[in-house]
């Protein structure tokens, strides 16, 4: 049976966490009070995999985390514990290795293998690509790094280029066979030369026959170094193959399989073949059929070719495997003011659209013209931010995703010319309008299909019409229109549809990578005027939208997904979120924050400007603000220890941002002088004991109110419409970095023996936060329905710090409700004081509907909190903790 949703608890398995370090926590996850474990991706992933969104085998548990045994230990205990499990499920893409038993039959079989539809392979590819090699393949061959090995292990003679290998095709095998020098090798060669798929069992059987024969495998031995010696019969059985081995860098130009991203080690997977999602989906609805399966977390949706179909095929899948009631949900990036599918078979998001919404409560939009004269004076901006992300999507689709570009071009052409108004348009004339329209669309992808063209994707596609043509970098205005044909499907002839479907089907599939790509991970790492907003999701020129626009939200949020995710943090977010409500702060005092900033730049290059001895104005604002929101809050600048920590943490993140930034350094061409000089700048503050403590003296005020914030947001999480999602060890501040730096193994044991009943002394321990979340939860627990579909009303504040404060009711048909009071703008509250509790009285309220008047309510976060009779309105606070939860349980 289903077990009804709460709240979820997010666990990255791997890396030392497997399903029996699972296991020990279940109790600790049962008493803290959520009713799911959302769990990172389990099935078998490649060897050594960090993550496991490189899955090999989708219907086996990862023998690293403790293989299906394990699974079912984890499994029974989360069900003596009462508690739910939601997988987190990868449709999209598979690992490409060869641990992946359908990747190697494709390879070894080509066109004639039963996975070949499994993977989304270009029809007109007469080779898969393999764009491994680490110098170009003459090179690669001249140099001795290609050869034939017998792989002893696999009973297998395998294709090898340095430690990378792959299978052969086995009818070219007798180009081997016929070099021994054994009396059975005639018979080998018959054998091979007519084999088909069907035989490969008794091919195995046959060749680990023959291999117990020393004889035999010292001829095979002899005639693989024979082949190996003569670079001419190597090359000649490498072109043979069904893939040809090629330069790394051809990736991103020329690749015959549809990408996840522009990661060539994962391979599209085509869920809309029946088949293929039946193979790939056998081991989740046996999960559900046994009731050790209560909901899925897919990823990446946008990139399987029709969503709302495959959801639905999804959901009854899980129907007739008796679990209807089984959750759906989605990782979707909205943006702007686009809304979750009314027509998708899900219960929500996982959450991002809820951390922007939090954005704008906390953020002072107010000052945001004193942040921007602050960061261009320092940066020697301004920047553009719309035109930079503009112009990043050209460059990541012209550029990284060349090959992408180039396949749609070819689709587009070949519609273009069998229409006789359209048989005039270019290749390159219609590859720059692809260009062009992909660059205008607001959102990650449309949804056009078999189904037809949504009137809102109808409608986003004559937009970016209007736009491109308006623009005029494309001269005439003839093709772009057709591609906005192409994207409405609007033909009548059978091919022409056909054709514009297959375009629009990978057209809809790169718009998602392109924004990703050059949104989140290049302008995020490149235009840091307050990196709280550049966060999945988020929109960094949205700067502050106050409480109306807050409530706004939540109304969305209760009418198109109850049942969302609310989360704070992720495995992908930017940061964790105690260090985004920590930087939240700085939107309110950007004068103060800038003269902190240019006393550090002085301390730390002087007036010294020239060569690579510092980073860019840009990259050093980022700098600060990281270090900012990474220390811990008792952090002691004193200890060598603690600051060789953060040193080594926020080394790796300045690599990995420099290189999203692709300015200065990238992946694919890394610098390693300004690498190095990134490291030099990090290393002159962290090492300097004296230089972190006059850094972290003046950051006091903005520790207290990011705790404060962050106490704020987790009631408003609870409290909120949808489904909290707490995401590892964030039960305390989680000031983590972006990944790898938020995928660290949590400390459990010291979780398990920090937990209390009463509010902790000592705020900086984090402590404070994991009570809260406790007392939130119970409060939950008690009335789960009224939180996840009881009405949502916002509630007017008024008094001394009205601003500083947002309130809002929810309540059910039965008169119970509950009051959330949190605080905002958090450092203007608190008055630039270093401790997060207010010392004043209380001269601000909450105006209370009649309904709610002349009710028995208590404080859910006071210890005793007692029953008392509201009135026309209550105090904001009563404690040093400025927040509140006020309880209603009376029908009468």
């Amino acid at each position: 049976m289903t077990r009804a949703l709460s709240a979820t608890y997010r666990l990255q398995f791997r890396e030392g966490f497997g399903f029996d370090e699972a296991v020990a926590i279940v109790p600790y996850l049962k008493a803290l009070g959520v009713s799911h474990v959302y769990a990172s991706p389990l099935f078998a992933a490649t060897p050594g995999s960090t993550h496991g969104y490189d899955v090999v085998d989708y219907n086996r548990f990862d023998p690293e985390l403790g293989g299906d045994d394990g699974f079912l230990r984890f499994s029974d205990a989360l069900i003596e514990a009462g508690l739910g499990l939601i997988l987190d499920f990868v449709p999209n893409h598979m690992g490409v290795s060869a641990a992946n038993a359908w990747w190697e039959d494709v390879l070894r079989w080509g066109a004639d293998s039963r996975h070949a539809e499994a993977f989304d392979i270009s029809a007109n590819a007469q080779k898969i690509l393999i764009p491994v090699l680490a110098q170009p393949y003459g090179d690669a061959l001249e140099a001795g790094d290609l050869s034939i090995v017998l792989d002893d292990e696999r009973q297998d003679i395998r294709f090898s280029a340095s430690d990378y290998t792959l299978p052969l095709d086995p009818r070219t095998l007798p180009d081997i066979f016929g070099l021994m020098q054994h009396a059975d090798k005639d018979q080998m060669v018959r054998l091979y030369a007519g084999a088909t798929p069907a035989d490969v069992a008794d091919l195995a059987e046959q060749l680990a026959d023959f291999m117990r024969d020393p004889q035999f495998v010292d001829a095979l031995h002899q005639a693989i170094a024979a082949l190996n010696a003569d670079k001419a019969a190597l090359h000649n059985l490498h072109e043979a193959q069904n893939w040809r081995l090629a330069w790394w860098r051809l990736a991103r130009e020329k690749l015959s399989y549809r990408r996840f991203f522009e990661i060539a080690d994962l391979i599209g997977v085509r869920q809309e073949i029946r088949r293929v999602f039946r193979d790939s989906h056998r081991l989740v609805f046996s999960l559900a059929r046994s009731g050790r399966l209560d909901g899925l977390r897919i990823d990446h949706v946008d990139g399987v070719a029709d969503p709302k179909a495959y959801l639905a095929e999804l959901r009854q899948g899980l129907v007739a495997a008796g679990a209807p009631k089984a959750t759906l949900h989605v990782e979707k990036i909205l943006t702007g003011p686009e809304r979750l599918r009314k027509d998708w078979q899900v219960e929500g998001t996982t959450g991002y659209e809820f951390i922007t919404a939090l954005a704008g409560l906390y953020v002072d939009g107010s000052k945001e013209a004193a942040m921007s004269a602050a960061y261009d004076d320092f940066t020697g901006g301004p920047e553009d931010l719309h035109a930079l992300i503009d112009k990043q999507k050209r460059y990541i689709f012209s550029h990284n995703l060349a090959g992408e570009m180039a396949v749609l071009g070819d689709e587009a052409l070949a519609v273009a010319q069998r229409g006789l108004s359209t048989r005039d348009f270019g290749a390159d004339t219609l590859s720059r309008a692809i260009l062009e329209m992909a660059t205008a669309l607001p959102v990650y992808r449309t949804y056009s299909g078999i189904a037809g063209v949504p009137d809102e994707d109808r409608r986003l596609i004559d937009a970016a019409v209007t736009q491109v043509q308006a623009a005029r970098k494309i001269e005439a205005d003839e093709p772009v229109a057709f591609i906005g044909r192409l994207l409405k499907l609007d033909f009548e002839d059978g091919k022409d549809v056909a054709g514009a479907l297959n375009f629009t089907r990978r057209f809809q599939q790169t718009t998602g990578a392109i924004m990703a790509k050059a949104v989140e991970d290049t302008v995020f790492y490149r235009w840091n005027r307050l990196l709280a907003l550049n966060e999945v999701g988020g929109e960094p020129g949205h700067y502050g939208g106050g409480a109306q626009a807050f409530h706004e939200d939540m109304r969305i949020r209760l009418e198109d997904q109850p049942l969302g995710l609310m989360a704070l943090s992720t495995h992908d977010t930017k940061r964790g979120e105690d260090a985004r409500a920590r930087l939240y702060a700085l939107s309110e005092a950007p004068e103060k924050w800038a003269g902190i900033v240019e006393e550090c730049a002085r301390d730390l290059r002087g007036d010294n400007r020239s060569g690579h001895s510092f980073p860019d104005g840009a990259m050093e604002w980022a700098f600060y603000q990281s270090l900012l929101g990474v220390l811990p809050a008792d952090f002691d600048p004193a200890s060598r220890e603690e600051r060789a920590q953060i040193l080594s943490r926020i080394g790796v993140f300045l690599e990995k941002a420099a290189r999203e930034a692709k300015e200065f350094t990238s992946w694919t061409a890394p610098d390693a002088e300004y690498e190095q000089a990134l490291q030099d700048f990090a290393g002159r503050a962290l090492n300097d004991a004296t230089f972190m403590g006059r850094f972290w003296q003046k950051a006091q005020p903005f520790v207290a109110a990011g705790a404060l914030t962050s106490l704020s947001q987790s009631l408003i999480r609870m409290t909120a419409p949808g489904v909290p999602d707490i995401y590892q060890g964030t039960e305390f501040f989680d000031n983590s970095l972006v990944d790898p730096d938020n995928r660290r193994q949590v400390d459990y044991a010291h979780r398990m023996a920090a937990a209390s009943d009463s509010v902790p002394d000592d705020w900086r321990s984090g402590a404070v936060k994991a009570w809260l979340l406790r007392r939130m939860m119970a409060a939950r627990a008690a009335t789960p329905e009224l939180f996840t579909y009881g009405s949502y009303r916002p509630l007017e504040v008024t008094g001394e710090n009205a601003e500083n404060f947002v309130a809002f009711a929810r309540h059910d048909n039965q008169g119970r409700f509950a009051i959330t009071i949190a605080p905002r703008l958090t450092y203007d509250l608190l008055g630039g004081h270093e401790e997060p509790w207010l010392q004043k009285t209380c001269k601000t309220f909450v105006k209370l509907p009649e309904m709610m008047r002349r009710k028995k309510i208590y404080d859910a976060l006071v210890t005793g909190g007692g029953l008392s009779e509201a009135g026309a309105e209550v105090p904001a606070f009563t404690g040093k903790i400025p927040m509140r939860l006020l309880l209603c349980d009376d029908a009468n």
